[in-house]
Formats: C-alpha cells, structure tokens, sequence
C-alpha cells in the first residue's frame, strides 16, 4: 500500500484575460500494489528486498478545495478525483537507492461549483511516472 500527503501542482494559462497562473493544492493519494512476480525474480536469484519487481496498482488521487496557494488571486480550483489502473516496475540500485516508472490510463471526475460550466462530463486521467527514492 502506498499513500501520499503533500501538494500538487498546476500551471493555468488564459489568453482572453492575459493571466499566467502557477498554484500549489492539497492532494491525498492511496495506491495498493500487487507485486506479481517476487516468487519469479526470487528463483532467478534476482533482488526482491524493498519489492524490487513489477506490480499492478489501483491509483486514487484525491484533491479537495482546501485552500490553493497561487501567484493569481482570481483562479478558481474545483475539487477531482481520479481512479487509474497503472502497471510499474521498479528495481534497486544499491543497498538504498531505487528507481521506479509506471504508467496507467483511468476516470477522472470534476465535482461541479457553481458558475463553472464543463464541455464534457466524465474524463480521462494518465499516470506516468518516474522516481528516484531511497530506503532508509
């Protein structure tokens, strides 16, 4: 299981009004994992500590209207959340080090605010990732 408290962050450009916006917004992630081949890496004799492997998840990200930290004082932020299957490896480097990439295509939902009118109702959200960590 992995979870994750922080800030993401988001970029808005409008030609009609001249306005260039960056912001900062809450965001809550839960992402089960399954990592289906240890079993296989093991009998290889291959690394398996810190589930070096692959792995298929479930990704929910969640950013609710808290508060938005912006260079723009009339940008609007309206709450998502999205459910996105992704398939990923990631693999050891080192005794600390690892690296992981991962990507997936799932549902993204806008919840409505008043005055906001959208184009198009259900959407589609992408996962794609790379990562550097280190295990302590």
């Amino acid at each position: 299981m992995r979870s994750e408290i922080g800030l993401d962050t988001g970029v808005s450009i409008s030609d009609g009004n001249n306005i260039t916006g960056f912001l900062l917004t809450p965001v809550l992630t839960l992402e089960p994992r399954w990592y289906y081949n240890l079993n296989k890496r093991a009998s290889k004799s291959r690394r398996t500590d810190g589930n070096s492997g692959n792995f298929i998840s479930i990704k929910t990200t969640y950013h609710p209207d808290w508060f938005v930290i912006s260079n723009e004082s009339n940008l609007n932020f309206i709450t998502d959340i999205s459910i996105i299957p992704t398939w990923g490896i990631r693999r050891n480097i080192g005794d600390h080090f690892n690296y992981e990439a991962g990507f997936g295509v799932g549902y993204l939902h806008y919840f409505k605010k008043d005055n906001v009118i959208f184009i198009s109702e259900p959407d589609v959200a992408v996962n794609l990732h790379l990562r550097i960590g280190y295990r302590f």
